[in-house]
């Protein structure tokens, strides 16, 4: 496997460390994480998206949803049993995990929800009107300029 020195990057560029730091990331394997459990990622409308992780024998309380540092970091832990089972197969995997999602600038999570052992977790991009396109008048050299309202 091939690896990439990113350092000229960052001593080259401005406020582009956050893509810098992904790049190398994922290049060192860092993002590569277990497939467990299995999840989805979609588009629901221009600006929104969901995430679905099937979380099969985990109850609501057991799960865990917090953004951090551009990340939102979905974790689950099984509560202990009260009692000692006896499994003649167990094929339904209540492991601990973690998972994080790298988010872009300006998307942040709006709900959470359970329904049938999925996790369903709700996404919004909010760009601040400042970032926004704006509309800029072009004047004649005859009249005066206009002063655009920011």
């Amino acid at each position: 496997m091939r690896t990439y020195d990113f350092s000229p990057l960052y001593r080259s560029t401005v406020g582009f460390d956050r893509l810098v730091q992904l790049m190398d990331s994922v290049s060192n394997g860092d993002a590569g994480q277990s497939g467990y459990p299995p999840y989805n990622i979609e588009k629901t409308d221009e600006d929104a998206y969901r995430i679905t992780i099937a979380v099969a024998g985990f109850a609501e309380d057991e799960l865990s949803i917090e953004a951090r540092d551009g990340q939102l970091v979905i974790s689950a832990r099984k509560a202990q049993d009260e009692g000692e089972r006896t499994y003649l197969h167990r094929g339904i995997a209540t492991r601990a995990f973690e998972k994080r999602f790298q988010l872009a600038d300006h998307v942040r999570a709006t709900g959470a929800m359970t329904e049938n052992g999925l996790l369903h977790v709700d996404l919004v991009r909010e760009v601040p009107e400042a970032l926004k396109p704006r509309q800029i008048a072009i004047t004649s050299s005859k009249s005066e300029p206009k002063t655009i309202e920011a």
